[in-house]
């Protein structure tokens, strides 16, 4: 059994898919049979062919215990889904593969000192506290200020921080105290200034050790050998004695820049966030590795998958400083991409509490090279590090010294403009406490910079071009910088023959052939990069995680991969994310870790030809380079590797313009008299005034080509209007602004669509949200099938989405939102002719693999040829809910708009929707109460439902608590309730009988008056902070309600996903794609059909056979390499009897279920 990591949150995002993804193959590979428990359907490894049982279940330890009792597995793997995992485990006291003695003496505070202090590594001068007295005292024993608070067993440094002053200790100690679940911190002296590094580390039960890689902070050029053997020798000794007896683990160290004294910070015994880091930095599969040793293998039984030739204890040659003389390559995670213009009022400032939302990774020969590509992979607005203005060039002295000094999102540019305007270089050093090494290849870049400013572009010759390249510099920083335009520069620099060449990761440095086509660009003189002839397929993912741009896009990518394979392509992948399945070496035939801009991406398509480029799974990122990429097909009309043409696959990118263009798209729905809210573009302030004056307030504002939301905003009059354009977005001719109707008290409805060639579409889902309009959609819980939208509503749905993707012809997926209005009024909100968030959910949902279809669809088949020609409506529910990160973020208000915070999702399932709205609640961390006090303050829009909330709650048993407002209305309806100050009309108020555990239940909606936003925003804060289930929207809480009365007389059931679909197996017709491989017939269950083909898929001769050379992956092949294996273990004889057993069963039920030609 694997323990996944539930829902994408901040400290634990995409790299547990990829971890849990790679050890369900790796386990099932080995004869294993796999029961997988996770939250979160955005994920690969929920798949129901991943797996052999898989639960989309809440993760708490009395439903795992179900699972468990139901299951009965041998064996339960919790290291490969972080935090969640670990708690997870240690609940449930019982594991097999990371023993509870090891995870204990890694994650207990105090455990882990001792640990060290008996072999003989120094830890910070710190003490553990249970109670807040218990931390002041520690306080007072260290000494002085700033202190660090660790809590013991949470996630991504959740409740900890830097206390600079008394003050700020007593808030820091007491968030921490509440956010441990054994309700211990961690007190100890700062260590701010010293350097950190990780080492990530593996075992195996023969006591092998190797070190993966060393991960430094800021920068990895600045360990001595003599420094890193002792690093590499205390790591050994750590996983050692905290008993970590096989598998990875992740060490932390300080080191004192002045002396070189080392001290241990914490380990992990777990895969990591930067596991998935030294995986694709390396090369090296740290989480399959991991579950290989879990099994009984040694590190030298285990190959390498990259040179084929090497056994994985030998350690991987890329040390970055050892090494350094012979590195090839250079991997540098750098600056994690944040979110803080979402949760306006939270501090913009990094402490131990993880706040990043996603990073990105580049490789280049060069530090400086990396460095470059790093910056521009993060899709911030940087086409690198310098070569354009950066707002900290405006700043006066004192903001530019605060920004060096305190650690924030945008201090790299800090550095940038101090070094633009003259500061020297040991001031920037003392203030930022950046090493110098690091700040002199900095200010190299300033350098060339400055030397590129002074040159027109007809100056530059080929050697300069090298050097420039060679530095990192893009074509749009040299552009800016010799001021001509980005594609002057690409013609000039190709006419030099100036073009990047393509290295391998290989783990060895070179000194074994890479077998896998693993790739990253340098400006080096020879390319090992070998394009094939073949048909081939050249995806573009999403880049680096953010907030509207997720795991979700990610799963596409991998699925389009996954099906193009399958039907015969061979499948390019290009990303700059380390955390994503996507890029795994294994995930598709060839892939590119690169940053996803319009040079990088055309560099790729000139080397590889490939005849078609999916541009419609990775979000808005791919999207935004459509346009520039047919401008160049258009121009240059390349030639395909295989003899065609390259082209875009899918919907065309005029066709994404038009839904995006919102002068262009209301010109179609005019045509199609397709209803939509009332509004305008605005170009200008008054524009903006006008249009609200004339369709009247409230009204949605928002720029027009965002994602997620951004920049959203409900707003309820025209000093709020004006606020907005003022604030939030810069309106002009070149950048409008749409206004529109707001429909308050309107039901939103999501639906996914499939188009193909031949003009037919098929509604892969409707989702109906439980929030009302106004809430975005990826952070509105929703379900499928609908609850409560008439027949006539959804028969207008569908007839309006089958009329728009064929008038946009739609190639793939489709995404449409709309408003139902009270009276029944439909309205379509905004369509997107791409992959949207809620497609793995659907997948999931009506068990069909939408992204899958949408990639055959592009390649020529029709819907037809899928077997998907109608819409499936399940007979159960599934209800998905948003997961909120409002925790790292003390200041925001948790009350949630237009504008999308969420960071992930999970998934509830069962056959009525009550249990399934309950399952994703307790899923999101959200346990509802069955009994208690609730506590209601709703707005004047929403007081009309007031009555029916306190009726039902009362009904159920609970007492109803509100504010004088509320509870004068309820109580000439002659409904009880007892009454609570506001927050600033006196004590007793909301907030004290919050922090009493009076308050069990709030449904808090907010208010456009000034005072009671305020008040609002700091009693949902309060409940935030103390656990207490906060609902804000008026159809939340009756859905609430509708739950915990189930909950109160029902006893939740966990069923497996693959038991929903025993008789929706998919159906594929290849037949009329000439390099199709293999065709799948239609099947009792999803394992059924994934062994028939995979026995499809088996092209065995006799003299492979003979040499175990198999077909990789399939059942039938891995039978037939241990029956040659002359090496054989007992248990993995044992295995192979229960698979061939299996293969054969399978093969008799086939040949009497009218299979017969199918196998034959």
């Amino acid at each position: 059994m694997i323990l996944g990591a539930g829902p994408i949150v901040i400290g634990q995002a995409c790299e547990f898919d990829y971890s849990g993804t790679q050890a369900c193959k790796a386990l099932k590979e080995e004869g294993y049979e796999v029961v997988l428990i996770n939250s979160n359907p955005a994920t690969i490894m929920t798949d129901p062919e991943m797996a052999d049982r898989t639960y989309i279940e809440p993760m708490t330890p009395e439903l795992v215990e179900q699972i468990i009792e139901k299951e009965r597995p041998d064996a339960i793997l919790p290291t490969m889904g972080g935090q969640t995992a670990l708690n997870l485990a240690v609940a449930l006291a019982e594991t097999d593969w990371a023993k509870l003695e090891a995870i204990k003496k890694a994650e207990d505070r105090e455990l882990f000192k001792d640990a060290m202090k008996n072999i003989g590594i120094k830890t910070p001068p710190s003490g553990i506290g249970t109670t807040l007295e218990e931390c002041m005292e520690i306080s007072k024993s260290i000494g002085e200020f700033p202190l660090i608070i660790r809590p013991a067993f949470t996630l991504g440094g959740s409740g900890g921080g830097i206390a600079y002053n008394k003050e700020e200790f007593e808030v820091i100690c007491k968030s921490g105290l509440a956010a441990s679940v054994t309700s211990q911190v961690l007190v100890e002296k700062s260590l701010l200034g010293w350097k950190e590094y990780e080492l990530e580390v593996m075992r195996d039960l023969a006591d092998n050790v190797v070190i993966i890689c060393s991960i430094e902070n800021i920068d990895p050029m600045t360990l001595t050998d003599k420094e890193y053997q002792r690093l590499r020798d205390y790591s050994i000794a750590i996983i050692r004695e905290i008993g970590v007896e096989c598998g990875g683990s992740n060490v932390q160290f300080a080191v004192n820049p002045e002396n070189g004294e080392v001290m241990v910070i914490e380990m992990n015994p777990r895969v990591s966030r930067s596991s998935a880091l030294a995986s694709k930095a390396t090369g090296f599969p740290i989480a399959k590795m991991a579950a290989k040793l879990s099994v009984g293998y040694s590190l030298d039984q285990i190959p390498n998958d990259i040179t084929k030739k090497t056994p994985a204890s030998f350690e991987p040659s890329i040390d970055y400083v050892v090494t350094k003389a012979r590195t090839l390559f250079l991997s540098i995670k750098l600056i994690p991409r944040f979110a803080f213009e979402k949760f306006p009022g939270s501090e913009a400032v990094l402490t131990t509490q993880m706040k990043s939302v996603g990073e990105s990774m580049a490789v280049g020969r060069t530090f400086q090279e990396s460095f470059q590509k790093a910056v521009r992979s993060l899709e911030c607005g940087y086409s690198g590090w310098g070569c354009a203005p950066v707002k900290e060039l405006d700043w006066d002295w004192a903001q530019l010294k605060y920004s060096l000094r305190v650690p924030n999102p945008e201090r790299i540019h800090a550095v940038y403009a101090a070094m633009k305007r003259g500061m020297k270089m040991d001031d920037i050093h003392e203030l930022s406490l950046i090493d110098k090494w690091f700040l002199a290849q900095l200010k190299e870049l300033v350098d060339v910079e400055e030397y590129l400013l002074a040159r027109n572009l007809s100056d530059l010759n080929k050697y300069e071009f090298y050097e420039v390249k060679k530095r990192g510099f893009s074509d749009t920083q040299i552009a800016y910088a010799t001021n001509s335009t980005e594609k002057e520069v690409r013609l000039k620099r190709l006419g030099l023959g100036v073009t990047p060449m393509y290295k391998r990761v290989d783990t060895c440095a070179a000194e074994f052939e890479a077998d896998t086509p693993y790739m990253y660009s340098s400006y080096d003189f020879e390319c090992e990069s070998a394009p094939t002839k073949r048909k081939k397929v050249l995806i573009l993912g999403g880049g680096p995680n953010r907030i509207g741009q997720g795991i979700e896009f990610d799963y596409c990518c991998c699925h389009a991969s996954f099906a193009l394979q399958e039907a015969g392509y061979e499948t390019i992948m290009m990303n700059s994310n380390p955390e994503t399945v996507s890029t795994d070496y294994d995930t598709s035939d060839r892939l590119y870790f690169e940053p996803l801009t319009v040079e990088d991406v055309l560099n790729i398509i000139d080397l590889e030809r490939p005849d078609g480029i999916i541009v419609q799974f990775g979000g808005q990122t791919p999207l935004k380079l459509a346009l520039p990429i047919q401008n160049y097909l258009d121009e240059y009309k390349l030639s395909s590797a295989s003899g065609g043409r390259v082209r875009i696959w899918g919907t065309s990118p005029d066709s994404i313009d038009a839904a995006e263009d919102r002068e262009r798209f209301n010109a179609i729905l005019k045509e199609l008299q397709i209803e939509q809210p009332k509004g305008g573009i605005a170009k200008s302030e008054a524009d903006a005034l006008a249009i609200a004056s004339e369709i009247g307030y409230p009204v949605v504002v928002r720029p027009s080509y965002v994602l997620g939301g951004r920049a959203m905003e409900i707003v309820y009059s025209d000093e709020k209007l004006v606020t907005y354009l003022e604030t939030a977005v810069k309106v002009d001719p070149d950048r409008p602004v749409l206004v529109d109707r707001y429909l308050s008290d309107a039901i939103e409805i999501d639906i996914d669509a499939l188009s193909d060639l031949h003009g037919n579409v098929v509604i892969g889902g409707i989702m109906e949200h439980i929030e009302q309009a106004g809430v975005h959609s990826g952070d509105s819980a929703c379900m499928i099938p609908t609850k409560t939208v008439s027949p006539t509503s959804l028969d207008t749905i569908r007839s309006w989405t089958t009329k728009l993707a064929k008038r946009l012809n739609v190639c793939g997926l489709m995404n449409c939102q709309y408003a139902i209005t009270a009276s029944g009024d439909v309205f379509l909100l905004e369509a997107n002719p791409r992959a949207s968030r809620t497609v793995p959910f659907v997948s999931k949902a009506i068990g069909r693999p939408l992204a899958k279809y949408a990639s055959l669809i592009m390649s020529g088949l029709s819907l037809h040829d899928l077997g998907f020609t109608k819409e499936i409506i399940p007979n159960h529910v599934a209800v998905k809910e948003a997961v909120l990160p409002f925790e790292k973020f003390q200041g925001c208000d948790v009350f949630l708009g237009p504008e999308m915070r969420s960071t992930g999702e999970v998934m509830g399932i069962y056959s009525e929707f009550s249990i399934a709205f309950a399952k994703a609640q307790l899923a999101a961390g959200q346990k509802l109460p069955v009994s208690g006090t609730v506590f209601l303050s709703l707005n004047d829009l929403t007081k009309p439902q007031l009555g029916k909330i306190a009726r039902v709650y009362l009904e159920l048993g609970f007492t109803v608590a509100a504010t004088s407002g509320t509870a004068r209305i309820l109580e000439l309806d002659g409904i009880p309730v007892e009454r609570v100050l506001k927050m600033h009309e006196g004590r007793p108020h909301a907030g004290d009988m919050i922090a009493n555990g009076e308050i069990h239940l709030m449904v808090v909606t907010s208010s456009s008056d000034d005072l009671d936003q305020i008040d609002g925003q700091q009693l949902r804060r309060m409940a935030l902070s103390y656990k207490i289930p906060i609902i804000t929207t008026v159809s939340g809480a009756l859905a609430a309600a509708e739950a915990i009365r189930s909950l109160k007389s029902s006893k939740i059931e966990m069923i497996a996903l693959q038991d929903y679909f025993l008789e929706n197996g998919p159906q594929i017709d290849y037949s009329k794609d000439s390099d199709a491989k293999a065709t799948l017939a239609s099947s009792k269950s999803y394992r059924l059909n994934k062994a028939l083909f995979s026995m499809n898929n088996t092209n065995l001769h006799s003299e492979e056979i003979g040499r175990g050379r198999v077909s990789r992956g399939s059942s039938a092949g891995q039978a037939l390499f241990s029956m040659n294996n002359t090496n054989m273990r007992w248990n993995d004889q044992i295995r192979l009897q229960k698979e061939v057993a299996r293969i054969l069963t399978l093969f008799m039920y086939l040949m009497f279920e009218e299979q017969a030609s199918c196998v034959s």
